[in-house]
């Protein structure tokens, strides 16, 4: 029987934790620094848990050594540190820490002690990456790829209508990181929350997208002349987020208030962050829509992917966990079931173009009833 950890214990890292539990030829255990966390998942199901401080390679290092297959599901800031202690114990992992920066350096890390790491294993970046390099796959060139992602909840509530089902940091990141896309071929940058615009979906009605630095590695490795994520949110969030990222509420300068110096962004998390925690009573939904479009032996054609998903009020489990959390163990399965071999770093997009690992991971998000719908057609 193989053994797998999971390393983080959150709204993400203890739904997918569950979701392996489904299956019997794995032994699975998870890691967290919080006593608390853990005692309350081993009270509740069968396995085992382990209070580890992450931070620090050594017990890192201490914690996966009995283990065949990591998921590295840590803060992003500390996410580079843990899957290269991951790797340097050779270990097989998917990583879903989403660390800013980039991850190619670990490759001969990973080379060199024959381990296999999926990184940007998610939602969006993730599965969007994986449909982007399959319509890379049938297309004779991409002329235009458009991601438009987004985690929202069915109660919106003034003034934000938003509720963050991760890390308030991380979402921050999200409204105050550059944004790379690329037009006419090149790769070019612009200030997050721009380019709004609005489209429509089902279910949910009108939302709002603007650019957000989402395609991260399909800058390098996708060849196409148009290409941007924008990410997803109800109308007039983006010029709230603006004004207060043009105030300096997001900012890490510190200013002297009544002669003490404090950084705004601390009292942003202060104020901000609490009207932003998911509630008892709250329900989150996921919607993803990504399309391509390029000739076909000269005629033009358009592919697109649609993703919609709720709360699972069986379980509890919110939205964004579970596209996030299933899609990255439907890749660890990937990995123990031998269809993927290759020793390295890789992105999401590597594994695209492969019909059988696709196929693999579309059907297991279908069984954990994630609507998902994908056409071809002329345009």
């Amino acid at each position: 029987m193989k053994k797998v950890i999971v390393l983080g214990a959150g709204l993400v890292g203890k739904p997918m934790m569950m979701d392996l539990l489904r299956d019997k030829n794995l032994k699975v255990s998870i890691a967290d620094r919080s006593s608390e966390l853990i005692e309350a998942i081993t009270n509740e199901f069968d396995v085992q848990g382990v209070v580890a401080d992450l931070s620090n390679d050594a017990i890192v290092t201490k914690t996966i050594a009995d283990h065949d297959y990591v998921i590295n599901a840590v803060p992003g800031f500390m996410g580079m540190a843990v899957l290269k202690t991951i790797l340097e114990a050779g270990k097989d992992v998917v990583d879903i820490a989403f660390s800013p920066e980039d991850l190619s350096p670990l490759n001969e890390i990973a080379v060199r002690n024959n381990a296999t790491a999926l990184v940007d294993f998610g939602v969006a970046p993730g599965l969007s990456h994986l449909m982007v390099s399959y319509a890379s796959g049938i297309f004779d060139r991409l002329d235009k790829v458009r991601i438009f992602v987004g985690g929202l909840p069915k109660r919106r509530t003034k003034p934000f209508e938003y509720r963050a089902v991760f890390s308030p940091i991380d979402v921050i990141e999200e409204y105050t990181r550059p944004a790379r896309l690329v037009e006419h071929g090149k790769t070019v940058v612009k200030e997050a929350l721009t380019d709004i615009e609005e489209l429509d979906f089902p279910v949910v009605g009108t939302l709002e997208a603007f650019n957000s630095d989402g395609l991260r590695s399909l800058v390098d490795s996708i060849k196409a002349e148009d290409m941007a994520e924008k990410t997803l949110r109800y109308p007039g969030h983006a010029q709230l987020m603006k004004t207060l990222r043009e105030i300096g509420f997001f900012s890490q300068d510190k200013v002297n208030v009544n002669g003490i110096d404090i950084a705004p962004m601390d009292v942003t998390a202060k104020l901000v962050f609490p009207q932003w925690e998911m509630q008892e009573e709250d329900r989150d939904i996921t919607i993803m829509k990504v399309y391509a479009e390029g000739p076909i032996d000269g005629i033009q054609h358009r592919f697109e992917f649609d993703l919609f998903d709720e709360f699972d009020g069986t379980t509890g489990v919110h939205s964004m966990a579970r596209t996030t959390g299933y899609t990255a163990t439907m890749g660890l399965r990937v990995l123990a079931a031998g269809l993927f071999k290759e020793k390295g770093v890789f992105y999401p997009e590597k594994l695209g173009t492969d019909k059988k690992i696709l196929e693999m991971i579309l059907e297991g998000l279908k069984e954990r009833k994630i609507q998902i719908q994908h056409q071809l057609y002329k345009i």
